[in-house]
Protein backbone atom coordinates (compact mmCIF):
# COMPACT_ATOMS: atom_id res chain seq x y z
CA UNK A 1 0.00 0.00 0.00
CA UNK A 2 1.34 3.42 -0.92
CA UNK A 3 1.76 5.91 1.88
CA UNK A 4 -0.43 9.04 1.97
CA UNK A 5 0.95 12.15 0.30
CA UNK A 6 2.59 14.79 2.56
CA UNK A 7 -0.52 16.98 2.71
CA UNK A 8 -2.70 14.07 3.85
CA UNK A 9 -0.19 13.08 6.53
CA UNK A 10 0.05 16.71 7.64
CA UNK A 11 -3.73 16.97 7.95
CA UNK A 12 -3.84 13.84 10.11
CA UNK A 13 -1.13 15.17 12.39
CA UNK A 14 -2.44 18.75 12.39
CA UNK A 15 0.88 19.96 11.05
CA UNK A 16 1.91 21.85 7.93
CA UNK A 17 3.77 19.99 5.15
CA UNK A 18 6.90 21.76 6.47
CA UNK A 19 6.47 20.21 9.89
CA UNK A 20 4.98 23.13 11.83
CA UNK A 21 1.86 22.78 13.94
CA UNK A 22 -1.30 24.02 12.27
CA UNK A 23 -3.03 26.46 14.63
CA UNK A 24 -6.69 26.85 15.47
CA UNK A 25 -7.45 30.55 14.92
CA UNK A 26 -10.38 32.54 16.32
CA UNK A 27 -11.38 35.76 14.56
CA UNK A 28 -13.65 38.34 16.21
CA UNK A 29 -15.65 40.68 14.01
CA UNK A 30 -15.64 37.85 11.47
CA UNK A 31 -18.90 38.63 9.68
CA UNK A 32 -17.97 41.91 7.97
CA UNK A 33 -15.12 43.99 6.64
CA UNK A 34 -11.53 42.93 7.26
CA UNK A 35 -12.75 40.22 9.64
CA UNK A 36 -14.80 38.54 6.91
CA UNK A 37 -11.92 38.70 4.41
CA UNK A 38 -9.44 37.29 6.92
CA UNK A 39 -11.83 34.51 7.96
CA UNK A 40 -12.19 33.40 4.33
CA UNK A 41 -8.44 33.60 3.78
CA UNK A 42 -7.53 31.58 6.86
CA UNK A 43 -10.25 28.99 6.21
CA UNK A 44 -8.76 28.37 2.76
CA UNK A 45 -5.18 28.06 4.05
CA UNK A 46 -3.52 24.66 4.36
CA UNK A 47 -1.45 26.09 7.22
CA UNK A 48 -4.53 26.62 9.40
CA UNK A 49 -6.26 23.69 11.12
CA UNK A 50 -9.56 25.43 11.91
CA UNK A 51 -11.11 28.90 12.03
CA UNK A 52 -13.48 29.88 14.84
CA UNK A 53 -15.55 32.91 13.84
CA UNK A 54 -17.05 35.20 16.49
CA UNK A 55 -19.52 37.98 15.75
CA UNK A 56 -22.96 39.25 16.67
CA UNK A 57 -24.33 37.72 13.49
CA UNK A 58 -23.32 34.86 11.24
CA UNK A 59 -21.15 35.63 8.25
CA UNK A 60 -20.87 33.91 4.90
CA UNK A 61 -17.85 31.65 5.48
CA UNK A 62 -19.33 28.14 5.83
CA UNK A 63 -15.91 26.62 6.47
CA UNK A 64 -15.62 28.43 9.84
CA UNK A 65 -17.16 27.39 13.15
CA UNK A 66 -19.48 30.24 14.12
CA UNK A 67 -20.28 31.59 17.59
CA UNK A 68 -22.81 34.41 17.79
CA UNK A 69 -22.16 36.76 20.71
CA UNK A 70 -20.96 40.21 21.71
CA UNK A 71 -17.19 40.32 22.31
CA UNK A 72 -17.85 42.13 25.60
CA UNK A 73 -19.63 39.03 26.93
CA UNK A 74 -17.33 37.12 29.35
CA UNK A 75 -18.84 33.92 27.91
CA UNK A 76 -16.46 34.42 25.00
CA UNK A 77 -13.76 32.70 27.07
CA UNK A 78 -15.50 29.36 26.62
CA UNK A 79 -15.81 29.93 22.87
CA UNK A 80 -12.06 30.60 22.63
CA UNK A 81 -11.08 27.43 24.46
CA UNK A 82 -8.97 25.27 22.16
CA UNK A 83 -7.81 28.19 20.00
CA UNK A 84 -4.09 28.82 19.62
CA UNK A 85 -4.41 32.36 18.25
CA UNK A 86 -7.10 35.05 18.45
CA UNK A 87 -7.29 37.89 15.92
CA UNK A 88 -9.42 40.65 17.43
CA UNK A 89 -11.07 42.73 14.70
CA UNK A 90 -14.39 43.58 16.36
CA UNK A 91 -13.92 47.35 16.46
CA UNK A 92 -16.35 50.18 15.82
CA UNK A 93 -14.64 53.01 13.93
CA UNK A 94 -17.78 54.23 12.16
CA UNK A 95 -17.84 57.99 11.68
CA UNK A 96 -21.53 58.04 12.55
CA UNK A 97 -21.22 56.23 15.88
CA UNK A 98 -21.73 58.03 19.16
CA UNK A 99 -18.20 58.69 20.44
CA UNK A 100 -18.83 57.55 24.01
CA UNK A 101 -20.62 54.36 22.92
CA UNK A 102 -17.88 53.64 20.39
CA UNK A 103 -15.15 53.97 23.02
CA UNK A 104 -17.07 51.79 25.49
CA UNK A 105 -17.42 49.06 22.86
CA UNK A 106 -13.84 49.20 21.57
CA UNK A 107 -12.05 49.36 24.90
CA UNK A 108 -14.30 46.99 26.84
CA UNK A 109 -14.31 44.54 23.93
CA UNK A 110 -10.52 44.47 23.74
CA UNK A 111 -10.18 44.09 27.52
CA UNK A 112 -12.64 41.19 27.52
CA UNK A 113 -10.98 39.42 24.60
CA UNK A 114 -7.51 39.68 26.13
CA UNK A 115 -8.71 38.40 29.52
CA UNK A 116 -10.80 35.64 27.93
CA UNK A 117 -7.92 34.55 25.69
CA UNK A 118 -5.61 34.22 28.68
CA UNK A 119 -8.25 32.28 30.63
CA UNK A 120 -8.82 29.95 27.67
CA UNK A 121 -5.11 29.15 27.32
CA UNK A 122 -4.68 31.01 24.03
CA UNK A 123 -1.02 31.48 23.10
CA UNK A 124 -1.23 34.65 21.00
CA UNK A 125 -3.61 37.56 20.43
CA UNK A 126 -3.28 39.73 17.33
CA UNK A 127 -4.77 43.23 17.58
CA UNK A 128 -5.27 45.69 14.74
CA UNK A 129 -5.05 49.44 15.36
CA UNK A 130 -3.69 51.95 12.82
CA UNK A 131 -0.50 53.75 11.90
CA UNK A 132 -2.42 56.84 13.01
CA UNK A 133 -1.25 56.06 16.56
CA UNK A 134 2.20 57.41 15.62
CA UNK A 135 0.59 60.83 15.13
CA UNK A 136 0.80 63.16 12.13
CA UNK A 137 3.48 65.69 12.97
CA UNK A 138 5.70 68.03 10.92
CA UNK A 139 8.90 66.59 12.42
CA UNK A 140 8.07 62.91 11.81
CA UNK A 141 10.78 60.93 10.07
CA UNK A 142 10.06 59.59 6.60
CA UNK A 143 9.40 56.75 7.03
CA UNK A 144 8.69 55.97 10.68
CA UNK A 145 10.07 52.77 12.18
CA UNK A 146 7.84 50.42 14.16
CA UNK A 147 9.66 51.47 17.33
CA UNK A 148 8.90 55.17 16.82
CA UNK A 149 7.17 56.83 19.77
CA UNK A 150 3.36 56.88 19.64
CA UNK A 151 2.77 60.64 19.64
CA UNK A 152 -0.86 60.79 18.52
CA UNK A 153 -3.47 62.52 20.63
CA UNK A 154 -7.13 61.61 21.05
CA UNK A 155 -8.29 64.52 18.87
CA UNK A 156 -8.94 62.50 15.69
CA UNK A 157 -11.80 60.07 15.11
CA UNK A 158 -11.25 56.85 17.03
CA UNK A 159 -7.57 57.48 17.70
CA UNK A 160 -8.13 57.76 21.45
CA UNK A 161 -9.65 54.27 21.38
CA UNK A 162 -6.71 52.92 19.39
CA UNK A 163 -4.20 54.42 21.82
CA UNK A 164 -6.04 52.77 24.70
CA UNK A 165 -5.98 49.44 22.84
CA UNK A 166 -2.22 49.87 22.37
CA UNK A 167 -1.89 50.43 26.12
CA UNK A 168 -3.88 47.27 26.84
CA UNK A 169 -1.64 45.37 24.40
CA UNK A 170 1.52 46.46 26.25
CA UNK A 171 0.04 45.61 29.61
CA UNK A 172 -1.49 42.21 28.72
CA UNK A 173 1.69 40.07 28.74
CA UNK A 174 2.52 41.39 32.23
CA UNK A 175 -1.01 40.79 33.50
CA UNK A 176 -1.22 37.38 31.79
CA UNK A 177 2.20 35.67 31.66
CA UNK A 178 2.48 33.37 28.66
CA UNK A 179 0.16 35.46 26.48
CA UNK A 180 1.89 37.00 23.47
CA UNK A 181 0.32 40.09 21.89
CA UNK A 182 1.07 41.35 18.39
CA UNK A 183 -0.25 44.71 17.19
CA UNK A 184 -0.68 45.41 13.48
CA UNK A 185 -0.84 49.07 12.41
CA UNK A 186 -2.02 49.66 8.83
CA UNK A 187 -1.63 52.90 6.89
CA UNK A 188 -4.75 54.45 5.29
CA UNK A 189 -6.93 51.40 4.77
CA UNK A 190 -8.69 51.06 1.42
CA UNK A 191 -11.06 48.41 0.12
CA UNK A 192 -14.67 48.80 1.15
CA UNK A 193 -13.76 51.18 3.99
CA UNK A 194 -15.31 54.52 4.97
CA UNK A 195 -13.12 56.81 7.04
CA UNK A 196 -12.38 60.51 7.31
CA UNK A 197 -9.29 59.87 5.19
CA UNK A 198 -11.09 58.00 2.39
CA UNK A 199 -13.78 60.71 2.40
CA UNK A 200 -11.05 63.26 1.70
CA UNK A 201 -11.10 61.96 -1.87
CA UNK A 202 -14.87 62.43 -2.20
CA UNK A 203 -14.51 66.23 -2.10
CA UNK A 204 -14.74 68.38 -5.22
CA UNK A 205 -11.36 69.89 -4.22
CA UNK A 206 -8.55 68.43 -2.13
CA UNK A 207 -8.10 70.63 0.91
CA UNK A 208 -4.46 71.59 1.48
CA UNK A 209 -3.58 73.62 4.55
CA UNK A 210 -1.06 76.33 3.73
CA UNK A 211 2.42 75.58 5.05
CA UNK A 212 1.80 71.86 5.50
CA UNK A 213 3.42 68.95 3.67
CA UNK A 214 0.92 66.15 3.05
CA UNK A 215 2.26 62.75 2.03
CA UNK A 216 0.11 59.71 1.39
CA UNK A 217 0.61 56.03 2.09
CA UNK A 218 -2.15 53.49 1.63
CA UNK A 219 -2.79 49.90 2.67
CA UNK A 220 -5.12 47.65 0.70
CA UNK A 221 -7.29 45.36 2.82
CA UNK A 222 -5.87 42.34 0.99
CA UNK A 223 -2.36 43.31 2.09
CA UNK A 224 -3.57 43.85 5.65
CA UNK A 225 -5.09 40.35 5.69
CA UNK A 226 -1.82 38.94 4.35
CA UNK A 227 0.11 40.71 7.14
CA UNK A 228 -2.36 39.46 9.76
CA UNK A 229 -1.85 35.91 8.47
CA UNK A 230 1.92 36.35 8.91
CA UNK A 231 1.28 37.31 12.53
CA UNK A 232 -1.09 34.38 13.05
CA UNK A 233 1.51 31.92 11.77
CA UNK A 234 4.18 33.51 13.99
CA UNK A 235 6.37 34.40 11.05
CA UNK A 236 6.90 37.81 12.66
CA UNK A 237 6.53 39.27 16.17
CA UNK A 238 6.08 42.58 17.95
CA UNK A 239 4.47 45.77 16.69
CA UNK A 240 4.00 45.63 12.93
CA UNK A 241 3.39 48.54 10.58
CA UNK A 242 1.90 47.63 7.22
CA UNK A 243 1.35 49.62 4.05
CA UNK A 244 2.36 50.03 0.45
CA UNK A 245 6.05 50.61 -0.22
CA UNK A 246 6.97 54.29 -0.16
CA UNK A 247 4.55 57.20 -0.38
CA UNK A 248 2.99 59.78 -2.68
CA UNK A 249 3.52 63.51 -2.40
CA UNK A 250 0.43 65.74 -2.56
CA UNK A 251 1.33 66.89 -6.06
CA UNK A 252 1.45 63.28 -7.25
CA UNK A 253 -1.94 62.56 -5.67
CA UNK A 254 -3.45 65.57 -7.42
CA UNK A 255 -1.96 64.54 -10.75
CA UNK A 256 -3.10 60.91 -10.43
CA UNK A 257 -6.58 61.79 -9.19
CA UNK A 258 -7.22 64.75 -11.45
CA UNK A 259 -8.71 66.60 -8.46
CA UNK A 260 -7.46 70.13 -7.99
CA UNK A 261 -6.41 71.51 -4.62
CA UNK A 262 -8.04 74.14 -2.45
CA UNK A 263 -5.43 75.83 -0.27
CA UNK A 264 -6.53 77.56 2.92
CA UNK A 265 -4.69 79.17 5.85
CA UNK A 266 -4.35 76.89 8.84
CA UNK A 267 -6.50 79.06 11.13
CA UNK A 268 -9.35 79.15 8.60
CA UNK A 269 -9.30 75.41 7.84
CA UNK A 270 -8.97 74.24 11.44
CA UNK A 271 -11.41 76.81 12.76
CA UNK A 272 -14.07 75.92 10.19
CA UNK A 273 -13.62 72.19 10.81
CA UNK A 274 -13.92 72.66 14.57
CA UNK A 275 -17.07 74.79 14.30
CA UNK A 276 -18.81 72.48 11.84
CA UNK A 277 -18.10 69.46 14.04
CA UNK A 278 -19.14 71.25 17.22
CA UNK A 279 -22.63 72.00 15.90
CA UNK A 280 -22.98 68.49 14.49
CA UNK A 281 -22.84 69.30 10.77
CA UNK A 282 -19.79 67.11 10.09
CA UNK A 283 -18.70 63.79 11.63
CA UNK A 284 -14.99 64.59 11.62
CA UNK A 285 -13.34 66.60 14.41
CA UNK A 286 -10.66 69.11 13.51
CA UNK A 287 -8.02 66.63 14.69
CA UNK A 288 -8.62 64.54 11.57
CA UNK A 289 -7.13 67.35 9.46
CA UNK A 290 -3.64 66.75 10.90
CA UNK A 291 -3.50 63.44 9.02
CA UNK A 292 -3.93 65.32 5.74
CA UNK A 293 -1.33 67.93 6.71
CA UNK A 294 1.74 66.13 8.03
CA UNK A 295 3.53 62.82 7.37
CA UNK A 296 2.84 59.54 9.18
CA UNK A 297 4.35 57.13 6.65
CA UNK A 298 5.62 53.79 8.02
CA UNK A 299 8.50 51.59 6.88
CA UNK A 300 7.05 48.14 7.55
CA UNK A 301 10.60 46.88 8.09
CA UNK A 302 9.69 44.01 10.43
CA UNK A 303 7.32 42.47 7.93
CA UNK A 304 9.82 43.05 5.12
CA UNK A 305 12.59 41.37 7.10
CA UNK A 306 10.29 38.35 7.56
CA UNK A 307 9.79 38.08 3.80
CA UNK A 308 6.40 39.79 3.50
CA UNK A 309 5.76 42.15 0.59
CA UNK A 310 2.80 44.35 -0.27
CA UNK A 311 1.12 43.24 -3.48
CA UNK A 312 -0.47 46.63 -4.06
CA UNK A 313 1.29 49.93 -4.84
CA UNK A 314 0.16 53.32 -3.57
CA UNK A 315 -0.81 54.26 -7.12
CA UNK A 316 -2.96 51.13 -7.52
CA UNK A 317 -4.70 51.58 -4.18
CA UNK A 318 -5.42 55.24 -4.91
CA UNK A 319 -6.94 54.23 -8.26
CA UNK A 320 -9.21 51.73 -6.50
CA UNK A 321 -10.19 54.28 -3.88
CA UNK A 322 -11.14 56.81 -6.56
CA UNK A 323 -13.24 54.15 -8.26
CA UNK A 324 -14.99 53.29 -4.98
CA UNK A 325 -15.90 56.91 -4.19
CA UNK A 326 -17.20 57.74 -7.67
CA UNK A 327 -20.61 59.38 -7.33
CA UNK A 328 -20.14 60.31 -3.68
CA UNK A 329 -19.89 63.95 -2.70
CA UNK A 330 -18.39 65.16 0.56
CA UNK A 331 -17.58 68.61 1.89
CA UNK A 332 -15.66 68.93 5.18
CA UNK A 333 -16.22 65.22 5.83
CA UNK A 334 -20.02 65.46 5.46
CA UNK A 335 -21.72 63.36 2.81
CA UNK A 336 -24.05 65.40 0.63
CA UNK A 337 -27.25 64.34 -1.09
CA UNK A 338 -27.63 64.76 -4.84
CA UNK A 339 -29.26 68.18 -4.55
CA UNK A 340 -26.63 69.46 -2.11
CA UNK A 341 -23.85 67.99 -4.22
CA UNK A 342 -25.03 69.88 -7.30
CA UNK A 343 -24.99 73.12 -5.34
CA UNK A 344 -21.58 72.37 -3.88
CA UNK A 345 -20.21 71.55 -7.30
CA UNK A 346 -21.50 74.82 -8.70
CA UNK A 347 -20.31 76.95 -5.82
CA UNK A 348 -17.05 75.10 -5.22
CA UNK A 349 -15.70 73.56 -2.08
CA UNK A 350 -13.97 76.79 -1.13
CA UNK A 351 -17.28 78.58 -0.79
CA UNK A 352 -18.68 75.63 1.17
CA UNK A 353 -15.86 75.71 3.69
CA UNK A 354 -15.57 79.46 3.97
CA UNK A 355 -19.32 79.58 4.47
CA UNK A 356 -18.93 77.59 7.67
CA UNK A 357 -19.09 80.75 9.76
CA UNK A 358 -22.39 81.71 8.17
CA UNK A 359 -23.76 78.22 8.80
CA UNK A 360 -22.72 78.47 12.44
CA UNK A 361 -24.40 81.87 12.81
CA UNK A 362 -27.64 80.62 11.28
CA UNK A 363 -27.64 77.57 13.56
CA UNK A 364 -27.12 79.76 16.61
CA UNK A 365 -29.96 82.07 15.61
CA UNK A 366 -32.25 79.06 15.10
CA UNK A 367 -31.45 77.78 18.59
CA UNK A 368 -32.29 81.17 20.15
CA UNK A 369 -35.79 81.19 18.65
Amino acid sequence: MSSPDPQVRAARNHTTPGGGRRPVVAVTGAATGVGALLTERLAASEEIKQVVAVDERRGECDAAEWHILDVRDPAIAERLRGADVVVHLALDLDLGSDAAARTAYNVRGTQTVLTAAAAAGVHRVVLCTSAMVYGALPDNELPLSEDAELRATAEATGVGDLLEIERLARRAPRAHPGLNVTVVRPAILVGGTDTALTRYFESPRLLVVAGSRPVWQFCHVEDLCSALEYAVLEKVDGELAVGCDGWLEQEEVEELSGIRRMELPSAVALGAAARLHRIGLTPSPAGDLAYTMYPWVVSGSRLHDAGWRARWTNEEVLAQLLEEVTGRHTVAGRRLGRKDATAAGAAGATVALLGAAAVVRRARKARRR
